[in-house]
C-alpha cells in the first residue's frame, strides 16, 4: 500500500512540474507576444513618418531635376553633404528626450515630459544658431572640398534658403520624441503623411506654375518640415497631450548644462555613424575606376539608407521601451524588452537579406542602365546584404543605450569602430587590394560587427 501511495504521489509531482513547465512557456510566449506589440506599436509609425518625411527630400530633388542638371546636382550637395551634417547631429540630440521623457513616463511622472521638452526646445534651438555659418558660408566651403565652382556657388544659393528647412529641426525631432514616449506615434504618422501630400503640391505649383526655380524647391522643403512641427505643436498645445503638457515653465531654463551633455553625447553618437558612410564615398573617389566604384557604392549606400528606416525606427522604439521599464523600476523588463526587440529586427534583417540575395541582379537597375555599375553591384550584393542583417542588430543596441542614457559610451564606441578601425583598414586595404568598393563594403562589415559586440 505504502509503494502505491509512494508512486501516486511521485505521478503526482511529475505531473505538476510538466504543467508547471507548459504554463511558464505559454507565459513566455504571450509576453513576447505582448512585448512585440508594443515595439511594434512604436515601430511601424516611427517607419511610415521616416519614409514620408525622407520622400519630402526625394521629390524636392526629383522637381529639381526638372529644372536643370546644375539645379539638381546643387540641392543634391546641399541635402547630401550641408543638410545630412546637421540632420544627423541634431537627430541625435533630440534622442536625449527618448531618455528623459522615456524614463518620467514609466515613473508616471508626466508632468516633467512638458518641461523636458521645452528644455530640449531651448538647448537644440540654440545649437542650431550655432551651425548657422554651415549654411552662410556653403560656397567657399565647397570650394575648398573640390566641388566644381559653378555647382559651389549654385548650392550656395540653395543654402541660403534651405536655413528655414534647419531651423525646424529642433522642433520637429523633439517633438516627435516627445508624442513617441507616450505612444502617441499615431498622430506622428498622420501629419508626416498629411505634409508629403502638401508639399507634392506645393512643389508643382512652385515649379511648374509660378516658375520659381531651385529658390522655390528649397523653400518648399522648408515649408514643409514647418507644417510638420505645426501640426504636431499644434496637438499638444490644444488638449492632446492634457497630462504631459500643463504650459510654458521656467523649469525649462533650470539644467541647462546637464541637459546639453546629455544631448551632446547623444549628437555625437549619431552623428559619428552618419557622416561615416559620407566619407566613404569620398575615400572612394581616391581610389581606382573612381567613377564606377563611386556610382556603385551610392548605390550600396542608397540602399542601405532605405533600409536603415526599419532598424533606426526600432532604435527608438527600443529606447523609449526601455526607458518606461527602468522608469517603473522594472530592470528585469528593459531586458526582456531588449531580447523581444534583438528577435524582432533580426526577422526584419533576414527578410531583406532574402530579398537582396534572390534579387541581387536586379538591384542596381532601379538607379543605373551602366552595366559596369551593375556588375560591380551584383559583386557587392551578398556583402550588401550581410550589412542589412547586422545593421538591424547595432540600432537596437544603441536604443538601449538611449534607454540607459548611455550615448556618451556608444559615442566613443563609433569613434573607435569606426574611425579609428575602420576608415584606415578601409584605405590600406582600398590601395593593396584591386577590388576597393568590395573591401570597403568588408569595412562597413568590420564595423557593424565590432559595434554590436560592445
Amino acid at each position: 500500500m505504502e509503494n502505491i501511495c509512494n508512486e501516486e504521489t511521485h505521478a503526482l509531482i511529475k505531473s505538476t512540474s510538466h504543467n508547471g513547465s507548459n504554463t511558464h512557456t505559454h507565459s513566455l510566449f504571450h509576453r513576447s507576444c505582448s512585448e512585440s506589440k508594443k515595439l511594434w506599436q512604436i515601430a511601424a509609425p516611427s517607419i511610415f513618418t521616416r519614409l514620408a518625411m525622407f520622400s519630402i527630400t526625394v521629390v524636392t530633388q526629383s522637381f529639381a531635376g526638372h529644372l536643370a542638371d546644375l539645379d539638381l546636382a546643387a540641392i543634391s550637395i546641399a541635402c547630401t553633404v550641408l543638410i545630412s551634417i546637421t540632420f544627423g547631429f541634431m537627430l541625435g540630440m533630440a534622442s536625449a528626450l527618448e531618455t528623459l521623457c522615456g524614463q518620467a513616463y514609466g515613473a508616471g511622472n508626466h508632468r516633467m515630459l512638458g518641461v523636458y521638452l521645452q528644455r530640449s526646445w531651448v538647448v537644440l534651438s540654440l545649437s542650431s544658431i550655432l551651425m548657422l555659418p554651415l549654411f552662410v558660408f556653403a560656397t567657399p566651403l565647397l570650394k575648398l572640398v573640390g566641388q566644381p565652382v559653378a555647382v559651389a556657388e549654385q548650392a550656395g544659393l540653395v543654402a541660403v534658403w534651405l536655413i528655414p528647412f534647419h531651423l525646424s529641426f529642433p522642433f520637429q525631432f523633439t517633438l516627435q520624441r516627445f508624442l513617441q514616449c507616450q505612444l502617441k506615434t499615431g498622430i506622428v504618422a498622420w501629419v508626416s503623411g498629411v505634409a508629403l501630400a502638401i508639399h507634392v503640391l506645393v512643389s508643382l505649383v512652385l515649379v511648374y506654375r509660378m516658375r520659381v526655380g531651385i529658390v522655390g524647391t528649397a523653400l518648399s522643403i522648408g515649408f514643409s518640415w514647418w507644417l510638420s512641427v505645426l501640426g504636431m505643436l499644434g496637438y499638444t498645445l490644444f488638449g492632446g497631450c492634457p497630462y504631459s503638457w500643463t504650459g510654458f515653465s521656467a523649469e525649462a531654463f533650470v539644467g541647462l548644462w546637464e541637459f546639453f551633455k546629455l544631448s551632446l553625447a547623444s549628437g555625437v553618437m549619431l552623428a559619428l555613424e552618419n557622416f561615416y558612410y559620407r566619407l566613404l564615398l569620398i575615400v572612394s573617389g581616391y581610389m581606382h575606376n573612381t567613377e564606377i566604384a563611386i556610382d556603385a557604392l551610392s548605390v550600396c549606400v542608397t540602399i542601405f539608407g532605405w533600409e536603415s528606416m526599419v532598424p533606426l525606427a526600432f532604435l527608438g522604439a527600443t529606447g523609449v521601451r526601455v526607458a518606461n521599464e527602468l522608469g517603473a523600476g522594472n530592470a528585469k523588463g528593459a531586458k526582456f524588452a531588449t531580447v523581444v526587440s534583438v528577435v524582432n529586427t533580426v526577422v526584419v534583417g533576414f527578410i531583406f537579406w532574402l530579398v537582396i540575395v534572390f534579387f541581387n541582379k536586379n538591384l542596381a537597375l532601379i538607379f543605373t542602365s551602366s552595366s559596369s555599375v551593375i556588375q560591380m553591384v551584383n559583386d557587392l550584393a551578398m556583402l550588401l546584404a550581410f550589412t542589412v542583417l547586422l545593421n538591424c542588430i547595432q540600432p537596437v543596441l544603441s536604443g538601449v543605450a538611449v534607454g540607459c542614457g548611455r550615448q556618451a559610451v556608444v559615442a566613443y564606441i563609433n569613434i573607435g569602430s569606426y574611425y579609428l578601425v575602420g576608415i584606415p583598414l578601409g584605405v590600406l586595404l582600398g590601395w593593396l587590394l584591386p577590388s576597393n568598393v568590395v573591401v570597403q563594403k568588408v569595412q562597413i562589415l568590420i564595423e557593424e560587427e565590432a559595434t554590436c559586440n560592445q
